[in-house]
């Protein structure tokens, strides 16, 4: 049957995939996806047939999968964590719409950098988060910082995705100087590297240190709101649940 699903697989680990997942895939005629996600995944399931593009071919993708699915094939377009969340979901949407075919598309959720990096820290995200990439190559800087301010006025917790690259070694340094301007120096931070993936490895600190921290395109960084704070090793934002005394 002819259909496109867009599944996020999670982190990379099998353990971290949904059985929705994992079932598009299995039953998909062919897998297509950027390189270094189909890398991490070829060995999963041999038998198929995969076909990937290198990075910032995302529209080039999505009109493989299409020209795929009208052949009449099951296609699953992969990606990383969640397909709707910086994922292949939308865009692959809109290139269906354009072209006008009556292909079914549909959306399969996984587990996205957020959740998997919050589950080793501890709770951080129990109350109100944003999420926010400071990568510039869709978002301008300005619009960028923009949007970290606003969260950090809110008080929200703030999930940072791609912190850092080769082209861009001082953005997380200028978020955090605009998140300093509201969050006292001391608050909690998390960073998690390579969360459910092979070598992951995270640490905890503080806000007024960040701009130090070891950082790359792989890492997350949770920055804890003004309840946050870390007890046994974890770190923990408080929903507002009161512990009557026994």
């Amino acid at each position: 049957m002819k259909r496109i699903d867009v599944v996020g697989f999670g982190p990379g680990g099998y353990e971290y995939m949904t059985v929705q997942a994992v079932e598009a895939m299995k039953s998909a005629d062919v897998i297509v996806g950027y390189t270094t996600y189909i890398d991490l995944i070829r060995n999963l399931f041999p038998e198929k047939n995969f076909l990937d593009t290198p990075m910032t071919r995302e529209v080039e993708r999505c009109r493989i999968a299409l020209a795929e699915a009208m052949k009449g094939k099951q296609v699953a377009l992969v990606s990383s964590g969640d397909s709707g969340i910086y994922g292949m979901a939308g865009i692959m949407l809109q290139v269906v719409q354009a072209s006008g075919e009556d292909i079914p598309v549909r959306i399969i959720p996984g587990v996205t950098a957020a959740s998997a990096g919050a589950s080793v820290l501890g709770a951080p995200l129990m109350n109100d988060f944003a999420v926010i990439s400071l990568s510039d190559l869709m978002v301008s800087l300005e619009q960028i910082m923009k949007r970290v301010e606003c969260a950090a006025e809110g008080d929200f917790v703030i999930c940072l995705y791609n912190p850092k690259s080769r082209k861009r070694k001082d953005y997380l340094e200028k978020a955090a100087d605009l998140i300093l301007k509201f969050r006292k120096p001391e608050t909690p931070v998390g960073i998690v590297r390579r969360a459910g993936r092979e070598n992951s490895s995270w640490e905890l600190t503080a806000l007024k240190d960040l701009k130090h921290a070891e950082v790359d395109m792989f890492t997350i960084v949770i920055i804890g709101n003004s309840m946050t704070y870390i007890r046994d090793g974890k770190m923990l934002t408080p929903r507002g649940y009161v512990l009557e005394e026994v």
